[in-house]
């Protein structure tokens, strides 16, 4: 009885390592084996606000999936959402414009960044964002919207012209429906330019809209 009890306990040991690793892209470089080697010592120190480890790796995926290059992240908190996109423009030679209010929390986020081995990949910067997105230069194709949520509809509005066709507009906490989600929601559900998914593996919610045509 004890022996089939030790063997259930490896069992279950086994697949959650299975889980975790699976969870993290396949290392192919020094690089990659740095940022897993990171991500993976500090994965359960992430707080202020922080996505989880599965959200990141879904940030992850579409910035690889399509391609992405030019990116831009509302709210880095302490930087984790912003290695795994950082990671994911690794891939793709691109760069990611990041923006926190915080002081504390943007000095923590640079911190991390160097530990991580992503800082080339970052333009972060310190501000309000209500200001300083709207001021944005140039052209996007990927948006990842983690800040005020009363704000969600507002920061689209403001990144919509500049994001190119083809481009995608994430938005995190979406699960919560509070009055500033449900607003931006209702907002860019409705617009035929775009089609609105949700990450259907995401507890916090991630909505992802596709710019599908300019209008």
């Amino acid at each position: 009885m004890e022996l089939k009890k030790w063997m259930a306990l490896f069992v279950l040991l086994l697949f959650a390592a299975a889980n975790v690793n699976a969870q993290y892209p396949p290392v192919e470089n020094k690089l990659d084996k740095k940022i897993k080697a990171f991500l993976e010592d500090n994965a359960t120190n992430w707080r202020d606000m922080n996505v989880p480890i599965s959200d990141g790796k879904a940030l992850y995926d579409i910035i690889v999936k399509n391609g992405y290059t030019q990116a831009v992240e509302i709210g880095t908190s302490t930087g984790h959402s912003a290695i795994w996109i950082a990671w994911a423009l690794s891939k793709t030679g691109g760069k990611l414009v990041t923006i926190e209010i915080d002081s504390e929390r943007y000095l923590e986020a640079q911190a991390n960044f160097k530990k991580a081995g992503v800082s080339k990949y970052i333009d972060a910067r310190l501000g309000d964002a209500h200001e300083l997105v709207p001021e944005l230069e140039g052209q996007y194709d990927f948006v990842f919207s983690d800040a005020d949520k009363f704000w969600y509809k507002n920061y689209f509005i403001a990144l919509d012209p500049k994001l190119k066709v083809g481009g995608c507009f994430t938005a995190h906490n979406t699960a919560m429906r509070s009055n500033g989600i449900l607003e931006f929601l209702e907002y860019v559900e409705s617009l035929s330019n775009y089609k609105t998914t949700f990450d259907e593996d995401s507890r916090e919610g991630i909505s992802i809209s596709y710019k599908k045509a300019s209008k």
